[in-house]
């Protein structure tokens, strides 16, 4: 052990048994450190965890990616392409891709006795994914059943196992009956209010399509930091492309579907950075103070240090190291605080929100790593940085000066 450091320990050890005047001060220093981890590990876990819930819950009705037909008006009442298993093939064994699926959308009327609301039926061959969001009932297995979600239940007072009918109007007005056999609800107010779903004969059926004609092609990627690479590679597979009734295929990612909801999300990511920066700039105050404070209970032991011939460099050394054991201490205490607070709320869901407006009804916690990684490295290197100067009030100190005043 550097003799430097085995004093520097010493000091630290001395200012933990000993009621000097120094103690209260460094106390705050650390507890100001161990609020300012506590902070930006809780951040970093709701901001990420809030995008990812968020982000999810859109693509429960709008995929990663989608393809439709480039001749599409932005309705719900959209244009046929065909959908063939070659290409789902192809779009399959692009990079990253975890899942892809035919969908069809057809708008109309849903009628009770005495109220009625616009819908979206939406239809897949398969909806076991969507099995996550079902509080009630389960997914439908014949033509006859469709789920609907808990807020249109409660506008429509339906309830599981009823009957509803529901009008299409086209050349001419059709009528079908179907049974509610299951409810869902995502939180996503938006689309629990306009989304009837079922299987794809359904909506064929009402559109007269075949088998291999549908609204167009959902994509799921694996990851969403991939997104843009597998919507480059689907543009590729799909555009300047066309079908056998001479369709041209047209590729929108999930944040081109949705620029408002993601456009707000940036803005979360913002307010990490503020966070960050004002955690850091307090941290960094309460270190230079404890600093600061650590020289100047120690001022002559300095005093000696330096008569017994030790270098600028050395004592700097001195203070350095304890700083940076109490900068540790505050670290390893934040981050236990934020990780546990964080993984509190990830069991209990003990912090609600409103799922009008935030459409989820709890705080969402992720537990982003990497972030962490990078987070520790960054208040290590700021920290660091912040002590150096103060540090150099050590070497201003005469052992002249100390001998003659104390």
């Amino acid at each position: 052990m550097h003799p430097s450091t085995f004093i520097a320990h010493r000091l630290y050890y001395k200012q933990e048994e000993r009621n000097r005047s120094s103690r209260p001060a460094i106390r705050v220093a650390v507890a100001g450190i161990v609020i300012g981890m506590t902070v930006m590990i809780l951040s970093l876990c709701v901001v990420i965890g809030f995008k990812r819930t968020v982000t999810d819950k859109v693509a429960c009705f709008g995929a990663h990616i989608q393809v439709v037909n480039f001749d599409n008006n932005n309705t719900y009442e959209m244009k046929p392409v065909e959908v063939t298993d070659s290409l789902l093939n192809v779009l399959s064994s692009i990079g990253h891709v975890s899942d892809v699926r035919a969908f069809l959308t057809k708008p109309g009327i849903i009628k009770t006795d005495d109220q009625f609301h616009g819908i979206v039926l939406k239809a897949a061959d398969d909806w076991s994914q969507f099995s996550p969001n079902i509080i009630e009932g389960r997914l439908p297995e014949s033509d006859k059943e469709v789920l609907l979600s808990m807020t249109l239940c409660q506008k429509l007072k339906l309830n599981l196992n009823d009957d509803i009918y529901c009008y299409f109007v086209g050349d001419n007005v059709r009528v079908r009956r179907w049974t509610v056999v299951g409810i869902y609800s995502t939180g996503f107010q938006e689309a629990d209010s306009r989304f009837i779903l079922a299987l794809s004969s359904v909506v064929r059926q009402l559109n007269g399509w075949n088998e291999t004609q549908a609204s167009g092609i959902e994509i799921y990627v694996d990851n969403l930091s991939h997104l843009n690479d597998a919507a480059d590679n689907v543009w590729y597979a799909t555009a300047n492309h066309l079908d056998n009734y001479g369709n041209a295929y047209y590729s929108q990612t999930l944040e081109q579907l949705n620029p408002s909801v993601f456009a707000w999300l940036d803005l979360l990511d913002m307010n990490v950075i503020v966070i960050i920066v004002l955690m850091l700039l307090v941290s960094g105050f309460n270190i230079v103070s404890g600093l600061i404070i650590m020289i100047l209970d120690n001022i002559y032991i300095i005093g000696v240090l330096k008569a017994l011939g030790a270098t600028n460099r050395f004592v700097r050394r001195i203070f350095i190291t304890e700083a940076s054991m109490l900068i540790g201490k505050g670290m390893l205490i934040g981050n236990l605080v934020g990780l546990g607070l964080a993984a509190l709320q990830y069991v209990t869901r003990l912090v609600p929100l409103d799922a009008a407006t935030y459409y989820i009804g709890y705080v969402p916690i992720a537990f982003p790593w990497l972030q962490f990684v990078l987070l520790n490295a960054g208040v290590v290197l700021v920290s660091f940085l912040v002590i150096l100067a103060p540090s150099a009030i050590a070497t201003r100190i005469s052992p002249a000066e100390v001998m003659r005043y104390d």
